[in-house]
């Protein structure tokens, strides 16, 4: 089977793009990692990335209209560079329905939360000051509604009684440098089924991974 061409989408650092990139590196990985692109052109992580021998390229939103006119932007780097797999990681832009509709089961995400808790931003400050226990984050399909797709994997840890949110950010951080490789192997790799919100492997097996270190 042949791997599929995947492009990494970013905004800013690009600390899980650094993880895919490494994973990806395992020849009998699924999926191949031939193009970063950024909404900003100053984005470390595209620096990163060229550093390792990958494609990069930058679709200013800055310098366009609206959604559409970017989007259509972006849809013409990605077919010139014959994409056919999407993973957004810290990528803080809203795709618009039209755009998630054409990579429908093709496009996934990294969030900061146990979702279908705490959606959109300042997930950490959030689980915080609600009390919450544990917390975590998700990898997802992405859909037309923000934060709400099928779920792929998940990792949790415990919110400690001294937690900030930068200390609780760099322990969720971790754990998410593990789980989105292992997603998009099973996702990349077609051996996962979805039914409604529910996402199993080939064999009908549940595909979500809780992390055993909970700290």
């Amino acid at each position: 089977m042949s791997k599929r061409r995947t492009a990494i989408l970013i905004s800013g650092r690009g600390s899980n793009m650094a993880s895919l990139i490494e994973a990806a590196k395992e020849p009998s990985f699924p999926a191949e990692i031939v193009l970063v692109l950024s909404n900003k052109p100053e984005a470390p992580g595209l620096f990163a990335a060229k550093a390792q021998g990958i494609n990069v390229a930058a679709v200013d939103h800055k310098i366009y209209a609206g959604r559409a006119a970017f989007e259509a932007s972006l849809q013409k780097m990605l077919l010139a560079h014959r994409i056919d797999f999407i993973c957004l990681a810290g990528f803080m832009r809203l795709l618009t329905p039209s755009f998630v509709s054409h990579w429908e089961g093709r496009l996934i995400n990294i969030h900061p939360s146990l979702l279908p808790s705490y959606k959109g931003l300042d997930t950490h400050e959030r689980a915080i000051a609600d009390g919450v226990k544990i917390h975590g984050c998700t990898v997802h399909y992405v859909v037309a509604e923000m934060d709400a797709g099928p779920i792929i994997a998940q990792a949790a840890v415990s919110v400690l009684d001294d937690d900030t949110p930068a200390t609780l950010g760099a322990r969720v951080l971790e754990q998410e440098h593990i789980i989105y490789p292992l997603a998009l192997n099973l996702a990349a790799g077609r051996s996962l089924k979805i039914n409604n919100l529910r996402v199993t492997g080939a064999k009908g097996v549940a595909c979500a991974m809780v992390s055993p270190h909970i700290t």
